[in-house]
């Protein structure tokens, strides 16, 4: 499918071209001709598959076939973020592909100053990108009014969720007439209450599950280089770092303490890098996005919760310090590089107690991490043996192999019995034959000819 099979206004269509944008991902196919229709959509979408677009374009379209008059406070378009970054990276994309359409877009978000975000309410621009907290605000104070909003999306929900702004999003739809549409994305649909903070928010709506990004790029080569100590995984990630070919590193690692640690360590060997962890201030996460993006540094160490919805470009490398809880957050890291059609590549430090997280993760994504050893680095411990199959074979756990090692020696204990039963069965009782005979002897043995013990006459 392309583009011009959309049905797509061809302002919208040139300025989707000039993008760079070739076919809609699997998550635009799927939702742009249904949001055109005017449905609400609950959509399962990961990063990395195209899913801003899937909204944007569609609402640019709306304001192109039924505009209407400005009204002070009251946007035809709501996008409701949960952080300020991505709030901001999606009026970006507003405006980069509603450029030449005449429609304006603005960020109303918190940590930012009030007056030129008042400026943009009280001027009537008709696509609002907010977060929750800012919105209600304006909304008490009477400068937001939600019953003009044609078209609702509430981004990253499950995010949303987990930082606890689910009250003031059901807050917000209240406010906004019931014929509007809502369309509600999030990077899944299992757990954290999300679908059923979507029956809340959305009227019968079409429910839309996208493939794992990494059908949305061509493939990643995945690469495991086995540690067999912190300071060899220490030197292994300083002998990447070094090498000309990495020159847009993103460096995932588990918690806030453990990227603190790297983040000294690094330091001291003169590695100079930006951090991206939970917690931090707006002022010095805009400055490491703005540092790594912009090329001053060539390293970005994060925590998975910080790197969420972030738009780091041109990302070459996607190093695990740590490897990840789960295989699809796996999924989500390595889908940070590769993108638009450029080269990626991911690598993991895995030291022998990641060994059963690697196998999950071939077997999630039907792929072999191969494995590579860097000169000169070489581990000095062997490796644990692997197992894993991919490509829907499965391969045990060892808590299952412990189980079924037990049952075997349970089965083996128990026919062994069994056969001695059998063989023993018809065959003298030597036992009892020997205490018949002591007993006959201790008889013989007594005048009386009276075993002892046995009572007097």
């Amino acid at each position: 499918m392309d583009f011009s099979e959309l049905d797509l206004d061809d302002r919208l269509l040139s300025a989707v071209a000039d993008a760079g944008w070739r076919k809609p991902t699997s998550v635009q196919q799927k939702v742009i001709p249904e949001a055109l229709l005017g449905r609400d959509i609950m959509a399962e979408s990961p990063t990395g598959t195209g899913k801003t677009g899937a909204f944007v374009i569609p609402a640019l379209q709306l304001l192109i076939d039924s505009p209407v008059r400005r009204r002070p406070g009251s946007p035809s378009v709501l996008v409701i973020s949960p952080t300020r970054e991505i709030a901001l990276q999606t009026v970006a994309e507003f405006s980069r592909l509603g450029k030449d359409l005449g429609f304006s877009a603005s960020a109303v978000i918190g940590g930012e100053g009030y007056d030129g975000q008042e400026e943009a309410l009280s001027a009537g621009a008709e696509i609002i990108v907010a977060t929750p907290g800012r919105l209600l605000e304006y909304r008490r104070i009477g400068l937001f009014d939600g019953r003009n909003v044609r078209v609702m999306v509430i981004d990253e929900a499950d995010r949303m969720l987990d930082m606890g702004f689910g009250p003031d999003v059901l807050q917000i739809v209240s406010s906004v007439p019931e014929r509007a549409q809502v369309m509600l994305f999030s990077a899944t649909l299992e757990g954290r209450g999300v679908e059923k903070f979507a029956e809340e928010c959305l009227k019968d709506p079409l429910t839309v599950r996208t493939e794992a990004p990494r059908s949305e790029h061509r493939k990643i080569p995945q690469y495991y280089c086995y540690c067999d100590s912190l300071e060899h995984k220490r030197s292994i990630l300083l002998n990447l770092l070094a090498r000309e070919n990495y020159s847009r590193v993103l460096v995932f690692v588990r918690t806030r303490e453990r990227l603190e640690d790297l983040s000294k360590f690094l330091q001291n060997r003169g590695v100079e890098h930006a951090t991206l962890r939970g917690e931090m201030e707006q002022e010095r996460r805009a400055e490491s996005v703005s540092r790594f993006s912009g090329g001053a540094v060539k390293v970005m160490l994060a925590t998975d919760v910080a790197a969420r919805g972030i738009d780091l470009p041109d990302v070459t490398h996607v190093i695990n310090y740590d490897l990840p809880w789960g295989a699809d957050v796996y999924v989500h890291r390595i889908g940070r590089t590769g993108r638009a059609g450029k080269s990626g590549t991911a690598v993991s430090l895995v030291e022998a107690h990641d060994f059963e997280m690697v196998g999950k993760i071939e077997r999630y994504t039907g792929e072999t991490v191969r494995r590579r050893v860097i000169e000169g680095l070489e581990p000095k411990t062997r490796a644990p043996v692997f197992s894993g199959r991919v490509k829907g074979k499965k391969r045990k756990d060892a808590k299952e192999d412990e189980r079924q090692k037990e049952k075997k020696q349970q089965l083996k204990a128990q026919k062994k019995k069994k056969d001695k039963n059998i063989k023993d069965k018809g065959k003298p009782d030597f036992a009892a034959k020997a205490a018949a005979r002591r007993a006959k002897a201790a008889r013989d043995a007594r005048p009386d000819g009276k075993e002892a013990g046995a009572p007097a006459e």
